[in-house]
């Protein structure tokens, strides 16, 4: 009876838990763990380029590098790509040095950097013309072991990248683009760009930091700038040829490479073609002798834009000035726009042929004056934030007190201040302002007298002041002539011309040439350097 009744006890107790459910367990609420992305290693190396570049090269940082996507690394080679085809130009022309020292300090390897265009297409094939998802990967030779393997099948591409060739601002002729095909016989991608490849000695290269919004308009260069600025925005149509004509460094080169960037802003199918008196005339005798003048011709000829700096050089060409002649006529019956600068008027340009002093003034003659003193601030605080620096008020204020001769002047004392700040990592204030200008600044020394340049100079060589004013053309007389009209030009701040009329009446031309005679000089023979100290410190001692 005793195990009937336990038997019975124990279905009940069965029954109750079949009606009866326990509760479920509470369940335990979590928050979420949040995942910080990783960088990848190629953003993470170029970091540590940009930090290495902003240490070791100060003056060739600018503020727009940041807008330079990372593409990574692909045949032993870190690609970076530019935002326009000029930024890769010039990223190329004049930067590849050092961003492959900053990739090899930082990286510890020795891979170089290629830019690329925003129109550069890579083909994603591999080196046996097969699609890389078909290939077993193999790994690269070159990669760092601290960047990423190359990818695995099925993961992506891998890619064997060429360098693309440097090309001109715009080429003189643009055939449509062209993708590389696959093919069995494909033996590594190539990269292909809107741009024909063009010889690197031919074409000059725009700096894309040379545009309007970085352009200071003052008194002295309004004119230039509205005309730059209606040539790129109406090419052809207006101010045609635009001659613009100032002093060293006070930004004529500017204004023209401006219109440019304006003119393939609107149009980036012009045929622009921007390069130095100096550069015509190199590839016009190079031409004669090789027999290719028909190739010169077309080069400046068939384009939609010639832009020539420098063009005073044409002096005493008589042969280059005759093409030159032909080229301009060509262009203007042609609607095709013409762009020149110089240090002169054209009327003042000696030994220029009448014929082409006219057709300079076709169009629209502009002078570019010194900067004033407000200008001059503004123009500093302009280039400090093109390099991505914070330029205080009274910094600025100070180095535009101290400097007024030109533009490029202000400019090598912003890079001395960013390169000081930089080495003694402090931050730019007045008194590593003071420190970067030293005690040689204009105003740290009074200003000598023409007379003091003169007895100074005069002395030292044993000649006389009538000797200096004469027409001989002798070297004992010639290079103290020289001599006197480099230190007019250093100490003082007499114009040009009226430097060269204390002289017998020369020109600003004759006095430019006499001060870039003494600084090559000065270069050349190691002489040259002690005896120009020697004789300021002769001209100091007078005053």
């Amino acid at each position: 009876m005793d195990s009937g009744s336990t038997s019975h006890g124990d279905n009940a107790i069965r029954a109750g838990e079949t009606m009866r459910r326990p509760e479920p367990a509470p369940t335990r609420r979590t928050t979420p763990v949040t995942r910080r992305p990783l960088v990848s290693p190629d953003r993470k190396l170029w970091t540590d380029m940009l930090e290495h570049l902003t240490r070791a090269y100060p003056s060739v940082c600018r503020g727009w590098f940041k807008d330079i996507d990372v593409v990574g690394m692909a045949g032993g080679a870190f690609h970076l790509r530019a935002q326009t085809v000029i930024h890769r130009d010039y990223l190329k022309r004049t930067s590849a040095e050092a961003f492959n020292d900053a990739l090899q300090t930082v990286s510890g390897h020795l891979i170089t950097v290629r830019f690329l265009g925003p129109d550069d297409t890579i083909s994603e094939l591999g080196d046996r013309g097969l699609p890389v998802s078909q290939q077993s990967p193999e790994p690269d030779p070159y990669a760092p072991e601290d960047l990423p393997p190359s990818p695995q099948a099925g993961e992506g591409p891998q890619t064997h990248i060429e360098e693309p060739p440097l090309v001109e601002v715009r080429a003189v002729e643009t055939p449509a683009p062209q993708i590389a095909k696959a093919g069995p016989s494909t033996s590594r991608v190539h990269i292909e760009t809107r741009s024909p490849a063009a010889r690197r000695d031919e074409a000059l290269v725009i700096n894309p930091d040379y545009t309007f919004g970085n352009f200071v308009v003052g008194p002295g260069n309004r004119l230039a700038h509205a005309a730059a600025l209606a040539v790129g925005e109406s090419q052809g149509r207006q101010y045609n040829p635009l001659f613009i004509h100032g002093g060293v460094g006070l930004g004529k080169t500017h204004l023209l490479q401006a219109a440019c960037l304006r003119i393939l802003d609107h149009n980036p199918a012009a045929r622009v073609y921007y390069v130095s008196c100096e550069g015509f005339m190199t590839q016009f005798m190079d031409s004669v002798q090789s027999g290719q003048m028909s190739e010169f011709r077309h080069r400046y000829r068939d384009v939609d834009v010639l832009v020539v700096d420098d063009i005073h050089f044409l002096a005493k060409r008589d042969r280059t000035q005759e093409e030159f002649f032909h080229t301009f006529n060509t262009l203007y019956q042609a609607g095709k726009q013409i762009l020149l600068s110089s240090d002169a008027a054209p009327e003042e340009i000696p030994d220029l042929e009448d014929r082409l002093v006219s057709r300079f003034k076709w169009g629209l003659v502009a002078k570019i004056d010194p900067p004033c003193y407000e200008t001059r601030v503004a123009i500093l605080k302009t280039k400090a934030k093109v390099r991505g620096l914070d330029l205080p008020d009274d910094c600025a204020c100070l180095i535009a007190s101290k400097i007024d001769s030109n533009i490029r002047e202000l400019e090598g004392a912003i890079t001395r201040v960013q390169i000081l700040a930089s080495v003694e990592h402090r931050p730019i204030d007045l008194s590593l302002v003071k420190g970067s200008l030293g005690d040689h600044a204009p105003e740290a020394l009074p200003e000598p007298s023409m007379q003091q340049i003169v007895t100074a100079v005069t002395d030292f060589y044993r000649i006389r002041l009538s000797d200096l004013q004469s027409k001989k053309r002798l070297r004992s007389v010639t290079l103290p002539r020289q001599v006197c009209m480099y230190f007019a030009r250093k100490l003082t701040r007499l114009s040009l011309e009226e430097i060269g009329a204390f002289f017998g009446g020369r020109d600003h031309t004759t006095v430019m040439h006499a001060v870039r005679a003494v600084e090559n000089r000065a270069e050349l023979e190691p002489d040259c350097g002690p005896q120009l100290k020697a004789i300021e410190e002769r001209i100091r001692a007078a005053g």
